[in-house]
């Protein structure tokens, strides 16, 4: 029986899984995405073409891949159809699990109330409704895709939901839904999405079986896990490569190679710790040579030098085989290049992730910078400098970096044996 790739973030999310997976998805006969909702945002370039990719897995480039939607995913119908709109022919290649939970409008709303009563301590979500969707989840009150085969039922329970916490839904200023609106939306969402509702877990098994190539997708980063990240200011997801198994209904026993991706920098969106972080004109000149502004949000990023000791972190939670190092080009024309190797805490240097990362101070050794990498293909081509930087960061991380983006360009990518 086959295994199936897995491809992770190793960051705070925004690390270009996007282009390794439509890399990936070209050999492989199923992609699958396990976590995470439309807060996500993988930009695919293809010549004069840019995709911009929420939900529906990267897999829908390829035309003879299929696409699967596991359980651990929170799905927006409205959001999903809209982007279902940029492709043709979806019929029998895009499959969405009958266990995925709805994310409806009203979720939406709950998240930007929170945020707001939050304040000065909101922890700078998307907005977009992903924590309370998967709150609804947690606490057993959500609901599940496969309910849209009985819309008016769904509508029952959702405005007898809204009934039942009345009082916490007025004090947050969010309005129940029109029960009639209710159930033409659910009905709307029906006839679109239906045919596209199945058991993902026993097709998930028998694809294997049938030892189908299989690439697994995630969604933000690792340092976005709920678990392993920098909580608070991290998803509502298990984002990590152990999530693939609860998110598609495998074992850990199905999982095959993983390829970790990490920008040969960092950034992050939202409020939370970020010890590399620069606040200069280096971190600006990041920010313009990256184009680094959400794909979801089109908020601008926050900017700074790659932290070798979370991402050390990071390839030992997933148990990366290799790191796939993306826009090593925007570092192009930096006379120093620097790296995060330890952090400072409390007046002691330390070389791993603490349970706290907000008083952290990074400790970093410099490298020369170099001219040019963009559109190299060749790992030989590089400049020497620039091979010395990589081959130093394999050191640092203890993991071979296999696949290095020196462009957005589908073709820009260098494989190293």
């Amino acid at each position: 029986m086959t295994k199936a790739d897995l491809i992770v973030g190793l960051q705070w999310g925004d690390e270009g899984k996007g282009k390794i997976v439509d890399h990936m998805a070209q050999t492989h006969d199923y992609v699958c995405r396990f976590a995470g909702g439309h807060n996500a945002g993988h930009t695919i370039v293809i010549g004069e073409d840019v995709y911009a990719l929420h939900l529906i897995p990267s897999g829908v480039l390829n035309p003879n891949a299929k696409n699967i939607v596991g359980n651990g995913v929170v799905i927006s119908p409205k959001d999903f159809i809209i982007e279902m709109e940029q492709f043709d022919n979806l019929e029998g290649r895009l499959f969405l699990s009958d266990k995925a939970h709805i994310l409806l409008p009203y979720h939406a709303l709950i998240d930007q109330a929170k945020e707001k009563m939050k304040g000065d301590n909101a922890i700078g979500t998307t907005g977009k409704g992903i924590g309370p969707a998967y709150g609804d989840k947690i606490t057993r009150v959500g609901h599940r895709l496969g309910e849209l085969k009985n819309p008016t039922k769904l509508r029952d329970k959702i405005i007898a939901y809204f009934d039942m916490n009345k009082s916490i839904f007025d004090a947050m200023g969010v309005e129940a839904p029109q029960s009639q609106a209710l159930l033409e939306e659910l009905n709307g969402y029906k006839d679109i999405l239906g045919e596209f509702i199945t058991d993902t877990t026993q097709m998930m098994w028998k694809i294997m079986e049938e030892n189908k190539k299989i690439l697994l997708e995630g969604a933000q980063g690792t340092m976005l896990d709920i678990d392993h990240g920098t909580y608070p200011f991290v998803t509502s997801s298990t984002t990590v490569s152990a999530g693939a198994c609860a998110g598609l209904g495998i074992n850990p026993k199905d999982l095959g190679k993983v390829t970790g991706i990490a920008k040969a920098y960092c950034t992050r969106v939202g409020n939370g710790p970020f010890p590399s972080e620069d606040f200069g004109d280096e971190g600006k000149l990041l920010r313009k040579n990256g184009h680094e502004f959400g794909t979801t949000t089109g908020r601008p990023r926050r900017c700074g030098w790659f932290d070798a000791v979370a991402m050390r972190h990071a390839v030992r939670v997933n148990g990366t085989d290799q790191v796939a190092l993306m826009k090593l080009d925007v570092l192009d024309g930096f006379k120093e290049v620097k790296v995060c190797t330890a952090y400072m805490v409390d007046g002691v240097e330390i070389n791993y992730v603490p349970y706290d990362l907000e008083d952290a101070t990074p400790i970093y050794k410099s490298f020369a910078g170099w001219d040019k990498t963009e559109g190299v293909r060749d790992f030989d081509s590089l400049p020497t400098t620039a091979k010395d930087y990589i081959v130093a960061l394999e050191e640092m991380i203890g993991t071979k970096i296999g696949i290095i983006s020196t462009s957005p360009q589908r073709e820009d990518t260098i494989i190293r044996g």
